[in-house]
């Protein structure tokens, strides 16, 4: 794998993180979805990486959950705390140091975090602050996304990246088992979407995933040019999740 020369800066994106990653249909059915297998209707739920709060306020509003958002960048949860509605718990912290009592919560949920925390330590937190009973969802990518997905061809080392960062579905079970998790199954959901050239286009110049922020200047200049020429009107965006269900 190239080597990551930079750490993913949060912070730079919060502005114009829910304009650049605003929710759509596959949001929303991958939010079923989680509260489905999560069993997350009206828990006390723990988001861990609650970034600008869009799931914490979702699980509140929709699900009737009691809801806590842990996120490390400060300038993420500045925007978090101005969307989240009233009841909704917010605190700047790190996964691997949950600033809770053990067994606090019902429930916690990882959306697209997993990656970037050191698991060894995060989830055994997460674990600590489950009750007896407790159940933790994780949604992340499957192996099978990244070829596919539709910025590895603009740029030729993503898909590397992003396979060495993002683990594997047995990987991560064994993780969970590792951090004191009784058992573990793993729910897939493939999605397919459309998406315009002009927001293509826009997600691209405003660097709106992490990785973008390990690959080096040549490349991202390289591959954004490419796409300002090849890209087509429309184009089909293709997800494929592994969704990990974890029972404490």
């Amino acid at each position: 794998m190239p080597p990551a020369r930079r750490v993913p800066d949060f912070s730079a994106r919060a502005a114009r993180y829910d304009e650049l990653r605003p929710p759509d249909e596959t949001w929303w059915e991958l939010f079923d979805v989680l509260v489905r297998e999560g069993d997350l209707r009206g828990r006390r739920v723990l988001e861990i990486g609650c970034g600008t709060g869009v799931l914490a306020g979702a699980l509140a509003e929709r699900s009737a959950a009691r809801v806590w958002g842990i996120e490390p960048d400060a300038a993420m949860l500045e925007v978090a705390a101005r969307r989240v509605p009233r009841g909704v718990g917010l605190r700047q912290a790190a996964a691997e140091a949950l600033p809770f009592r053990d067994g606090w919560f019902e429930r916690g949920v990882m959306r697209l975090v997993v990656h970037l925390v050191d698991r060894a330590r995060a989830l055994p937190e997460l674990r600590r602050v489950l009750a007896p009973g407790g159940r933790a969802v994780i949604a992340t990518f499957d192996p099978s996304h990244f070829d596919g997905f539709w910025l590895a061809r603009l740029f030729p080392t993503l898909a590397a990246i992003d396979r060495a960062r993002f683990p594997e579905p047995r990987a991560l079970e064994a993780e969970l088992g590792a951090a004191g998790f009784a058992s573990t199954r793993v729910v897939r959901l493939s999605q397919r979407r459309e998406l315009s050239r002009e927001a293509a286009l826009e997600r691209i110049r405003g660097r709106h995933i992490s990785t973008f922020d390990l690959l080096d200047e040549d490349e991202l200049a390289e591959g954004t040019a490419r796409a300002e020429l090849e890209l087509p009107e429309r184009l089909e965006v293709q997800l494929e999740w592994a969704i990990s269900v974890a029972d404490a």
